[in-house]
């Protein structure tokens, strides 16, 4: 090292003579040439002033021809002066020209010994951390040899059973853990496939369903001018409160609550023709059977119109073809329906918008994706009156309209009932759990909402090697701080799975959980 530095600084010093001669000689040269030039010129004046003066004692014929040659003379001598003087002034910037070259050149070698330097300490660091990396695989292989030697220790005291049976779970685990590595490498290929499987690929990560359970808001609350109004309303011995119930079926709650009058059923569209009927009759201030039926038929009469409106204009902002007008009324019964305290015609409208948005992007036909959002919950309108779910209802009124045999799967579907035959039916899924998650859509009690987050807490700290969990983003997250020592990325990945399998098992929610698994490692050391 030290003879290459020897080296190096006898090559410096060299060219920096050189460089100097050079620009000596080049000063000297330009000097020289300067003084013989300025010589020629004055010994040209003086001739051309002998000649002059020489003409002037000739005759005055000759005086002016002399003259004349004279200046030519001089003008001529000046000129190749002049010519010469250019020619040397080129030649230097040619000179100049070469050693600005040589010097470009030499500049040039100097950064190659530069980076040829630097080069050298880049491998010597890495040189040096490659040894340190040895030294911690070392290290590793020791700790890991130790840990073998212990655990073959401790399974020389094994029973012929319980050997095989850490036998047994020791293979499981690797093979789970082979089985992790293979999936992640399958999610990895998934991703470079072609046009059509990136569609599956979208689709199968944005489909996660809703909670079929619903939250109904059963009963209603009736304004009224002034207390003494009670009185009429429950009428002589009863008489018009029951008029009233039977006509509506909704059961009137009139108790020492101030001002109001509560209208307990679990039919929204009985409840909301109740409300009506009771609003009329007490701003009238006739109430009698007779008047209580009259106003009733009338509410009947005015919700129904309602209905119908609601279901066209449904149909109109989503911009649906052509919907059966049976459907298109089932559509409006969805606005007096709650889910979630979620207006379920709200609800199927953002659904249809969404399930078009996604479709547009993923190039599949948008009408028939806003159609299979749009019906997807249509079943919920008839689900009062008969028996079955609310996708077997569905269904079944698909199938009786004749709708398409995507829009028939995707209502049965959206809930996992049956498999999706199709990408509308993934998308209908995908566009219902993004309605009903989305912040502010749904609200839940109190006590339901911080069970649902105990659970959801205890589920992640049941699992071995989880040092906390931590429910957030109001049950929406779950994030699992794990032991870097006694947990891989392997098994961290496979817990994920294993923990959102569990939930799906376990736990009633509306919406999706994303659930996170934090692993971090710190090694500190202190330099003495």
């Amino acid at each position: 090292m030290e003879v290459f530095q020897n080296i190096q600084v006898n090559l410096m010093a060299l060219l920096v003579g050189v460089i100097l001669a050079l620009v000596v000689g080049y000063l000297l040269g330009y000097f020289l040439r300067k003084i013989f030039t300025d010589f020629q010129i004055k010994e040209a004046e003086a001739l051309s002033e002998k000649i002059i003066k020489e003409a002037e004692r000739e005759s005055g014929t000759l005086k002016k021809e002399a003259a004349i040659e004279a200046k030519e003379e001089k003008l001529a001598l000046i000129s190749e002066a002049r010519k010469e003087l250019e020619s040397k002034q080129i030649e230097l910037r040619d000179k100049e020209k070469d050693n600005r070259q040589k010097e470009n050149e030499l500049n040039t070698l100097v950064d190659k010994n530069r980076e040829s330097e630097r080069n050298v300490e880049r491998k010597q660091r890495e040189l040096a951390d490659e040894q340190q990396k040895l030294a911690q695989k070392i290290e590793e292989y020791n700790r890991m040899i130790t840990e073998e030697i212990q655990r073959l220790e401790e399974i020389g005291s094994y029973s012929a059973e319980e050997a095989k049976e850490a036998i047994k779970n020791q293979v499981v685990q690797s093979a789970r853990l082979e089985a992790a590595r293979e999936v992640k490498k399958i999610e990895e290929s998934a991703k470079n496939n072609a046009e059509d499987e990136a569609r599956k690929i979208i689709c199968q990560a944005v489909q996660r369903l809703a909670s079929d359970q619903v939250a109904e808001s059963s009963v209603s609350v009736v304004e009224l001018p002034n207390d003494e109004i009670k009185g009429r309303i429950i009428g002589r011995e009863g008489r018009n409160i029951r008029a009233l119930e039977h006509a509506t079926g909704i059961d009137l709650i009139i108790d020492d609550t101030p001002g109001a009058v509560v209208l307990s059923g679990f039919d929204p569209i009985r409840r909301e023709i109740a409300r009506r009927a009771l609003e009329k009759l007490t701003l009238d201030g006739r109430i009698h059977p007779g008047r209580i039926e009259e106003v009733v038929t009338k509410c009947k009469k005015e919700v129904n119109e309602g209905i119908q409106k609601a279901g066209e204009q449904v149909v109109l902002d989503v911009g649906v073809d052509y919907v059966h007008p049976d459907m298109v009324k089932m559509l409006g019964r969805l606005k007096y329906r709650t889910s979630y305290t979620q207006n379920v015609l709200e609800h199927v409208k953002e659904v249809a918008w969404v399930c078009g948005a996604m479709a547009a992007e993923l190039g599949l036909d948008v009408q028939l994706a806003k159609r299979a959002g749009l019906l997807h919950d249509i079943g919920k309108a008839i689900d009062r009156y008969t028996d079955g779910t609310h996708t077997q209802l569905g269904v079944e009124i698909a199938m009786k309209y004749n709708e398409h045999k995507y829009v028939v799967n995707a209502i049965a579907s959206h809930h996992e009932d049956v498999e999706p035959e199709s990408l509308y039916a993934v998308l209908t899924a995908a566009g219902d759990t993004i309605s009903a998650s989305r912040p502010g859509a749904r609200r839940e009690m109190l006590e339901t909402y911080v069970k649902r987050m105990s659970q959801l807490e205890e589920i992640g700290n049941s699992f071995k090697g989880v040092e906390k969990t931590y429910a957030i983003q109001a049950g929406r997250e779950v994030r699992i701080i794990v032991v870097p020592d006694n947990i891989s990325d392997d098994e961290a990945n496979l817990l994920s799975k294993d923990v959102a399998k569990r939930i799906e098992k376990e736990v009633t929610y509306p919406g999706e959980i994303k659930i996170t698994v934090v692993r971090e490692s710190r090694y500190v050391q202190l330099a003495r």
